[in-house]
C-alpha cells in the first residue's frame, strides 16, 4: 500500500520585500530604463501597468519614475490611455527611443524580469539553506512507504538526507539508486524565492529555469502577493544530470549573440538537491569532475568566471548526491572519498524483498499472485541469488 509523502515545510523565512524606491532595488535608473526600452522595443505598445509586471517591480516609486525619466528623454510617447491614472496610459517608443533600444540590444539582449543584485541573491540562498531542513525518522518512514527497502538502509538515509551536504550511493545497476534520491529530494519539502535573474558589474545571469524550478501553488508573481516580484516562489529544485554532463556545463554559459549567461546547473540547484545518475560514465574523467568541486563541497561556496576572466563568488547551497553502478575506488582516490560524508552500497534486494516487490506489482495490475510463478520467472532471468 503506497502511503501519502510528507507534507511540504516551508522552513525558509525569507521574504523579498517589494522594492518602494529604485535606489531599494539594488538596480541603476539606466539600467532599468535600458530593460524598458528592450521591452518595448521587441513587443510593441504596453500600459505602464504591464510595464510594472513584466519587469517584476511596482509602478509606484519604480516603474512610474523609469517612464517619467524615459519620456523626459523623449525616448517615449503616451499613445492613450486604457482607464485611469497613469498605470493606464498605452506607452510606446518614439523614433528617439527605437534608435537607444537598437543599442541597447547591441549591449544586452536580456528581457524579463529585472534581475536582483548577487550580494542579495547570496543572503537569500543563506537565508533560505537546505541545511535549515531538518528531517525525522518518522519523515523517512513516510517517504519511503511505497518502496521495499531494509531497514538498515533507510537507517544510512537518513542522516545523509538530514546532513545537507554529500552522499554517494553505488550498488549494481537496478536497484533503485536514483528513485532513492529523488524520493529524497521529496524529503526536503518547503519553498524556497529564486531570482528570475542575477545581475554583477552589469553583467545579467538567467537563474530561474521551469524544467528545474517548479512554481509553487501560491507563487504567483507579482506585487498583490506581497513580495518582489523579481523572484519566483518555488518548490525546492531537483536537479539530475547523466552521463552529457561536462565541465563547461558547471561554469557561467555565455551567449555570444544575447550577451547574457545562463546560470550552471549547480547554481540552479541552490537549496535543493543536485544529483549526478551514472557517475563515471559523462564525458568529463571523475578526477577533473571531482576536482571542479573540491572547494564547493568544503567551503560551500563556489567560483564562477565570467568572460571577461573576471571572477565571482556564488553559493554552493545543495545535496550533492553521486549514484553509480562502478566500484567508488575506482573511480575516484582514497582522499576524495573522505570528502564525501555517506557512501552507501545500495544492495541488490533479498528473496522476501523481491516477493513484496512482485506481489505489489501484481496488486497494483489486478494480477493473482503466485509463488510458483515468480520463483519461475526468477530462475529463468537469474534475476537474485536464490
Amino acid at each position: 500500500m503506497v502511503m501519502a509523502q510528507p507534507a511540504p515545510r516551508i522552513v525558509a523565512r525569507f521574504v523579498p520585500p517589494v522594492p518602494p524606491t529604485i535606489e531599494q532595488t539594488g538596480l541603476s535608473l539606466g539600467f532599468l530604463c535600458d530593460l524598458v526600452n528592450k521591452i518595448l522595443y521587441i513587443q510593441g505598445e504596453q500600459t505602464g501597468y504591464a510595464i510594472a509586471e513584466k519587469i517584476g517591480l511596482p509602478f509606484v516609486g519604480v516603474t512610474e519614475r523609469v517612464l517619467d525619466f524615459l519620456k523626459g528623454e523623449k525616448y517615449l510617447e503616451i499613445k492613450g490611455s486604457s482607464g485611469l491614472g497613469p498605470s493606464s496610459y498605452n506607452y510606446s517608443l518614439s523614433s528617439r527611443g527605437i534608435d537607444k533600444a537598437q543599442e541597447d540590444m547591441h549591449r544586452n539582449q536580456y528581457i524579463g524580469q529585472a534581475p536582483v543584485p548577487l550580494a542579495e541573491y547570496v543572503r537569500a540562498t543563506k537565508a533560505q539553506s537546505i541545511t535549515q531542513v531538518t528531517i525525522t525518522l518518522n519523515d523517512v518512514l513516510q517517504a519511503f512507504a511505497h518502496l521495499v527497502i531494509s531497514e538498515e538502509l533507510l537507517i544510512q538515509l537518513g542522516p545523509a538526507f538530514n546532513s545537507g551536504k554529500s552522499v554517494f550511493l553505488f550498488g549494481p545497476p537496478g536497484n533503485g539508486k536514483t528513485t532513492i534520491a529523488e524520493v529524497g529530494a521529496s524529503l526536503m519539502g518547503g519553498e524556497i524565492f529564486v531570482p528570475y535573474a542575477v545581475e554583477f558589474a552589469g553583467q545579467v545571469i538567467k537563474v530561474y529555469d521551469p524544467v528545474y524550478h517548479r512554481m509553487s501553488d501560491t507563487g504567483q508573481q507579482g506585487e498583490r502577493r506581497g513580495y518582489d516580484g523579481r523572484w519566483a516562489l518555488t518548490k525546492r529544485p531537483v536537479v539530475i544530470t547523466g552521463g552529457e554532463l561536462t565541465l563547461q556545463a558547471l561554469d557561467l554559459i555565455y551567449n555570444e549573440t544575447a550577451k547574457f549567461y545562463e546560470a550552471p546547473v549547480q547554481m540552479k540547484a541552490n537549496g535543493g538537491l543536485f544529483m549526478i545518475d551514472d557517475f563515471g560514465r559523462q564525458q568529463v574523467s571523475p578526477r577533473d569532475l571531482l576536482n571542479r568541486w573540491i572547494v564547493p563541497l568544503e567551503k560551500r561556496i563556489d567560483y564562477l568566471t565570467l568572460h571577461t576572466g573576471q571572477k565571482i563568488v556564488v553559493p554552493f547551497d545543495e545535496l550533492i548526491v553521486f549514484s553509480t553502478n562502478l566500484e567508488p575506488r575506482n573511480l575516484v582516490d582514497e582522499a576524495f572519498l573522505r570528502r564525501i560524508r555517506y557512501k552507501i552500497n545500495v544492495r541488490p534486494p533479498s528473496l522476501e524483498q523481491f516477493k513484496e516487490i512482485f506481489r505489489r506489482m501484481c496488486e497494483q495490475r489486478s494480477i493473482e499472485y503466485n509463488d510458483r510463478a515468480l520463483l519461475y520467472i526468477i530462475e529463468e532471468l537469474s534475476l537474485i541469488h536464490i
